[in-house]
């Protein structure tokens, strides 16, 4: 008996070391904030809650790479369920060192073709709430349930809106409803498909659509929107070479069934 009890005392410490949120653990209840967006929308966490949603915490700042390339999949995650107004609340907080300018530059640089969630900077009270979680490394990206519970202290790594999706608590399944034309998953129309390895090296990719047709169009998107890469094919299993750089990409994928999109991101 005493020995388990170690056991769970040194895993509890460990999990504590190793949380990049360190001063919550899983199931407590957070302290209230308010927040003010880059476009003067204000965000109260348990009027949000109260609502019954649950609340994805997006920690990043300006100049952090990893942020820079996991900004659009959060994005999408926003966009995928109804833009904060359906289930899924989903909010950006900077880390207390960029100003309404910088935060809105990197939104407009990294936040990919989805609709972007609201952002907070230095100005709408960011780095308090920042300092009230303990923040350590970035991006961090938390979720809180409607009891204003803290149920993910650190979703990572972001491979695509599934990663974040998975933290979903069991019983939880929202209804996407997109905001945007980008923003309908692969899923929401009849036409899908795989898409590996993600994370890539850039040098191939491969897609393999899960239905009958064997003609599409592939185009993929950096996170600005420009279309940076675009061709037909005549078969279910597509082989593209490329040779893209570092970052975050959408593919979009075009059939007779109708359109589809994957998040891609490139080591």
């Amino acid at each position: 008996m005493k020995k388990i009890t170690l056991l769970l005392a040194f895993i509890a410490f460990s999990l504590s070391v190793n949380s990049q949120v360190q001063n919550y653990s899983l199931g407590d209840v957070v302290d209230d904030f308010t927040l003010t967006d880059t476009e003067g929308n204000e965000h109260n966490l348990y009027s949000i809650t109260a609502q019954g949603k649950y609340v994805f915490l997006d920690f990043f700042f300006d100049t952090c790479g990893p942020c820079q390339q996991t900004t659009p999949i959060f994005n999408e995650l926003y966009d995928k369920y109804g833009c904060n107004e359906g289930e899924v609340y989903c909010l950006s907080v900077n880390n207390g060192t960029d100003t309404d300018l910088e935060v809105i530059q990197f939104e407009q640089t990294f936040g990919g073709p989805f609709e972007h969630a609201p952002a907070v900077s230095m100005e709408g009270g960011a780095g308090a709430v920042d300092s009230n979680f303990g923040i350590t490394a970035y991006p961090t990206y938390c979720l809180i349930n409607p009891s204003n519970e803290i149920i993910a202290l650190d979703i990572w790594p972001i491979a695509n809106v599934g990663t974040f999706e998975a933290a979903f608590p069991v019983g939880f399944d929202p209804v996407p409803a997109p905001c945007s034309p980008l923003g309908v998953d692969d899923n929401s129309l009849d036409v899908s498909f795989q898409l590996f390895p993600n994370p890539s090296n850039g040098s191939v990719i491969n897609l393999k659509l899960n239905d009958a047709t064997t003609k599409a169009v592939v185009n993929i998107y950096s996170v600005v929107g420009k279309l940076v890469y675009t061709n037909s094919f005549d078969s279910n299993s597509i082989k593209i070479d490329t040779n893209l750089s570092s970052g975050a990409y959408i593919v979009n994928v075009n059939t007779d069934l109708g359109s589809a999109n994957k998040s891609l991101i490139i080591k």
